[in-house]
């Protein structure tokens, strides 16, 4: 973010409050009804779409290609042990009891639902998925030939099929993902997806769905019987092709494989014979849940009679594995100042070099419960005594290059290496701040985002931090501060270790490579 010169904020109108993007409406046949449209724009530049119910790549067909893999992989490891002892135990039952190893690992894969349809596959969790199978596995193997009586030698035997199984999972798991992910990006396999209502957070899905390509799915636009006449949001959308009585037609149209159900107007009772019909017809179908801002990964679901009841575990930033994390942020702020300080002196001379002025930036920031902080940075601009002018674009948040471009020849470098952030180390230690965690901002600019971003101010129920788990998705600088908030709020309800292992990790790949998280 930029160190902006002192001076008056002007009132920004922020995204939620846009009205200069057309609706585009329906065209009504004589009864009222939308007219359905047969075809859908598509820019010149993309991509011609493949077939996609015949590619390896998406649906079905990359469920089977995955288990193909999987089990190839798992027979090739066992086949190289077996091969490397041959001499040693042509007669052996270790033989018999490794082959055990594949189809009990695919089994327990598929108890995990490894082998269903995802709008994404997230790496790192299928890695974590073959590693816990693997690791099942093989010591079920070991149980059975303590438990049978069979002489093996799990260390000779079971060991290195385990290593190797895990090895090769993970390299084909991997190749498979990268392979899908380049496709998609390339939008060369996209399925057509509808989106039932098109108010707001159908647009808001929508508009998920046309910036990111890696979920495989493209909006070709939505179903609603009473869509809204005025302009909600300043979006790319698809036109409304008809209402929720002509699924069927408009599916078989644009051939559709996806359906998107968000809100509607009237009763929800209209929705459960459309989403019978999906299923029907052979289409897949994702519901935005009532009540989503709610929602994380930890929801359960408790059947009382034959109603699901989903309950919601809420994060208590005040509870013992908040205290934990804010422990554990002082304790590797202190570690990382002590292995950087080095580092951190050699910069510290640099820019004191670089330009006259002081080595520090000094910022006054939020952070929790609304406390004021003085945000440290690395200088990385010229001092200038004159005024600030500068306004946000609309709809996004401050940050980057804020007006007249100040940066010196070294501090362009510290802002695209993200070094000039090191010094908040301090404040982690002082215990302003988080490793991770919401980046803080200005007080003006909370004063103006609280009152007209919803649940802006959610994202001061914890610590900010140096790192962030929208930061690392590549909302950084002037950026949309309402996609900003979502992010936020999303870590905040989900937040584990795991995510903040997560989240250091992407960190990492974003410094090595400026490549953010997808």
């Amino acid at each position: 973010m930029d160190e902006p010169r002192e001076g008056s904020l002007a009132q920004m109108p922020v995204e939620s409050q846009q009205s200069t993007t057309q609706w585009q409406q329906p065209q009504l046949r004589g009864n009222g009804r939308p007219r359905q449209r047969t075809s859908v724009s598509r820019a010149d530049d993309e991509p011609p779409l493949l077939p996609v119910r015949r590619s390896l790549l998406e649906g079905p067909g990359f469920v089977k290609l995955r288990l193909a893999l999987d089990i190839a992989a798992l027979i090739f490891a066992v086949g190289i042990v077996v091969a490397a002892r041959w001499g040693e135990m042509p007669q052996s039952p270790d033989i018999g009891l490794l082959m055990g190893l594949p189809p009990l690992t695919v089994l327990l894969l598929y108890t995990r639902g490894q082998y269903s349809q995802q709008l994404r596959a997230i790496l790192a969790d299928e890695l974590t998925a073959a590693a816990s199978a693997v690791s099942v596995a093989s010591m079920a193997l070991i149980a059975v030939a303590v438990t049978s009586g069979i002489d093996v030698r799990p260390g000779v035997t079971v060991a290195p099929v385990w290593a190797l199984g895990f090895v090769f999972l993970a390299c084909g798991r991997s190749a498979l993902i990268a392979l899908q992910r380049r496709q998609r990006m390339a939008r060369r396999f996209a399925r057509p997806a509808l989106i039932v209502g098109a108010g707001l957070l159908g647009a808001h899905i929508a508009r998920h769905l046309q910036e990111r390509p890696e979920y495989g799915l493209r909006p070709i636009g939505f179903l609603d019987s009473d869509p809204l006449e005025r302009p909600v949001r300043q979006d790319r959308r698809p036109p409304v092709l008809g209402s929720l009585e002509q699924l069927s037609e408009v599916a078989a149209a644009h051939q559709v494989v996806h359906v998107v159900f968000g809100f509607i107007h009237g009763s929800d009772r209209l929705l459960l014979p459309l989403v019978r019909q999906c299923q029907a017809l052979g289409l897949r179908v994702s519901v935005l849940p009532r009540l989503f801002d709610a929602h994380s990964q930890y929801a359960t679901i408790e059947p009382i009679g034959g109603l699901p009841l989903i309950s919601l575990r809420p994060t208590n930033p005040r509870g013992w594995q908040f205290a934990a994390k804010h422990l554990l942020d002082r304790v590797g702020a202190a570690l990382l100042v002590v292995v950087l300080a080095p580092l951190l002196a050699a910069l510290a001379l640099a820019v004191r070099l670089s330009s006259p002025g002081p080595v520090l930036f000094r910022q006054r920031r939020v952070g929790r419960d609304g406390q004021l902080f003085d945000l440290l940075k690395f200088r990385s601009m010229r001092i200038d005594p004159g005024g600030c002018d500068f306004r946000p674009r609309a709809g996004s948040a401050p940050g980057g290059v804020e007006g007249q471009d100040r940066r010196t020849g070294f501090g362009r470098w510290l802002r695209r290496s993200s070094l000039d952030e090191l010094p908040q180390l301090f404040n982690v230690l002082k215990g302003e701040m988080s490793l991770i965690g919401p980046r803080p901002e200005r007080p003006e600019f909370v004063d103006l985002f609280r009152g007209d971003i919803e649940r802006y101010g959610e994202r001061h129920r914890v610590k900010s931090g140096i790192t962030g788990w929208a930061q690392v998705h590549g909302l950084r600088g002037q950026t949309s501060i309402v996609d900003r908030v979502e992010w936020d709020n999303y870590y905040i309800e989900n937040w584990s270790l795991k995510l903040d292992l997560r989240v250091v990790a992407l960190t990492v790949k974003l410094m090595l490579t400026g490549r953010a998280a997808e």
